[in-house]
């Protein structure tokens, strides 16, 4: 009878952990299905509802690294000033790994179908539970 309770226990904790993991992919893959949209609508502040609200978000791309949410908000901006510049915006997502409780990194190739020319790249992001949201608190795209 105690074999059979844990394995019982072992069984429920394995099943567990593995929906709950499961359940965090899917929390994710959401943030960056609206964030796919938003950008595909010239909405980069509906875009940034992603990132984590903080001086202590960075972002790491080809010129340079920018420390802050604002900062960041200001160049996208910048860097995308029409809806000509933003265009379509399509995700393929090559992995989602957990790096510990509440914390995930997501490598992938993003594309870009705009009429001033096509552009792709990779990226890399990290996401962090907080408040009971899944934000990207460190990007880093080329």
């Amino acid at each position: 009878m105690k074999k059979i309770l844990l394995v019982f226990c072992l069984l429920t904790a394995f099943f567990s952990f593995s929906q709950t993991e499961e359940d965090d992919k899917k929390a994710i893959n959401k943030v960056l299905k609206k964030q796919r949209l938003a950008w595909s609508k010239n909405d980069i502040e509906g875009f940034m509802e992603g990132y984590w609200k903080s001086d202590s978000l960075t972002f790491y791309g080809a010129n340079g690294v920018v420390n802050g949410w604002e900062a960041t908000l200001e160049r996208y901006k910048r860097a995308y000033p029409t809806a000509d510049h933003t265009g379509t915006l399509s995700f393929k997502i090559n992995a989602i790994n957990k790096i510990e409780t509440n914390s995930y990194y997501v490598l992938g190739e993003f594309h870009l179908k705009r009429e001033v020319g096509n552009a792709d790249g990779f990226f890399m992001v990290v996401f962090k539970k907080i408040n009971g949201e899944w934000k990207i608190i460190a990007d880093t795209s080329s």
